[in-house]
């Protein structure tokens, strides 16, 4: 691969990526201005939480009727709408006049960010040749973690200005407005390409992003839709069990690791040892870091690795680290730097192992005819999860804590049979994954 062809298709990742950034970064941002909102329109806790949780009613639903337009219309032009959505939600949250319209701008950006989470992994699987496509759909994990710190930080800085929650959300308007004007610059998804008969266009793309035998790569992608033609466009048939129970599996054990709500709730837990009690945002922007830093080294380790492998280390290190979390719960041992040390060490193992692998691996192994569909099935998963654990995780940590830690090393424990489980799928073309994976 050229020089100048592989810096045009790290470009193209850098793009497309910069959707994991927006939805990171809307994710993360209303920590800092969630406060002000409920002193300013009184609201009572229930309604808080509601308002809070409006965002990730709308990744649901976003994650869930993405996968028609996408078909139908492009990945590209998808991820187009999507730019737009994210910048009329930041503009609209910040100019709101009431409580109404606030919860409207914050739902359709919930939109956004599911369907992110759908389209922005499936075009870069799509576009990427397979040594690199690991690493390139990784990059968009990292961007989602980079969002998240970017958020923290802004929110840290912005603190204390006049209307500073305004501020807060509306800063996301300009990265929303750059992300729709870069992806003007990028050529359509090859695959998506082929579904419409337009293959001229898809040897084109493929050539300009690198790949080594594009007569062949061609071939290999019209074999794969002849394979399945007479499947229909259906998710839910005995031929495709394989990836619909590791789309599931993955983002379950994903969830159930307990991530989100440790780091939406790390607050409260430090506040619960005593540690950083006044500085809330600086105890994010730890966290965040953490994250970030591991979460690159899982990008740089996954196409040299493989996933497998990834999925092997994380699970044992977060099964270690959440058993002695639940521990220090248990033997109240909660003071100090015992219960930091505990939970930095499971982010970093997450953030190397799930964190890295998930929206790689629900990307490749579905067939070119149900790709969207099938990243709709594993995203929306995700997310079910994440609101569920997210909405639950304060009645339980109120009992102390051991319970619910307790569950989640389990489930770390289980990941570790699911791993040994799954097929390898580094190096390999997507065709190769799906023939591999078809039960016939």
């Amino acid at each position: 691969m050229g020089s100048t062809v592989k810096g045009f298709m790290f470009y193209v990742a850098f793009v497309a990526s910069l959707g994991g950034l927006l939805f990171g970064f809307d994710t993360a941002v209303i920590s800092g201005a969630e406060k002000s909102i409920q002193q300013i329109y009184e609201l009572s806790d229930f309604t808080h939480g509601f308002t809070i949780a409006i965002a990730l009613i709308g990744t649901i639903v976003g994650a869930l009727v993405c996968s028609k337009p996408v078909e139908k219309y492009g990945r590209l032009k998808a991820l187009r709408v999507i730019a737009l959505i994210y910048f009329i939600s930041a503009l609209g949250s910040a100019a709101i006049v009431n409580w109404y319209s606030f919860i409207f701008f914050r739902f359709i950006g919930g939109l956004a960010v599911g369907a992110s989470s759908v389209v922005g992994p499936m075009y870069i699987a799509e576009i990427s040749p397979s040594h690199w496509r690991g690493r390139f759909v990784a990059f968009f994990q990292f961007n989602i973690v980079l969002g998240i710190v970017i958020a923290y930080l802004s929110n840290y800085l912005i603190h204390g200005i006049p209307n500073d929650w305004r501020w807060m959300l509306g800063v996301l308007a300009i990265p929303a407005l750059i992300f729709g004007i870069l992806l003007y610059t990028v050529p359509e998804s090859p695959r998506w390409l082929m579904t419409q008969g337009r293959e001229k266009d898809a040897g084109k793309v493929l050539t300009e992003v690198g790949e080594k035998n594009v007569s062949k790569e061609l071939q290999e992608i019209k074999n794969s839709l002849i394979a399945t033609e007479g499947s229909g466009d259906k998710l839910f048939q005995r031929e495709y069990w394989k990836p619909i129970l590791y789309a599931f599996l993955i983002a379950t054990f994903n969830q159930l690791s307990g991530i989100n709500a440790i780091l939406y709730y790390a607050p409260r837990i430090f506040e619960m040892s005593g540690l950083f009690r006044d500085s809330a945002m600086v105890q994010s922007i730890i966290i965040g870091v953490t994250n970030l830093v591991f979460t690159m080294i899982g990008m740089i380790l996954i196409d040299k690795v493989g996933r497998k492998k990834l999925l092997y280390v994380g699970s044992i290190g977060m099964t270690i680290s959440l058993a002695l979390v639940a521990r220090g719960f248990y033997l109240e041992v909660v003071t100090g730097y015992y219960m930091l040390i505990c939970l930095m060490s499971f982010i970093a193992f997450f953030a190397i192992s799930l964190g890295a692998v998930i929206w790689v691996l629900i990307s490749e192994i579905f067939p070119n005819n149900i790709r969207s569909k099938g990243q709709v099935f594993g995203s929306t998963t995700h997310w079910v999860w994440s609101a569920l654990l997210s909405w639950m995780f304060p009645v339980f940590i109120s009992t102390g804590g051991t319970f619910i830690f307790s569950f989640f090393a389990v489930m770390m424990a289980l990941s570790f049979i699911f791993a040994w489980k799954l097929p390898e799928t580094k190096n390999k073309s997507l065709e190769q994954i799906q023939k591999e994976l078809l039960t016939k």
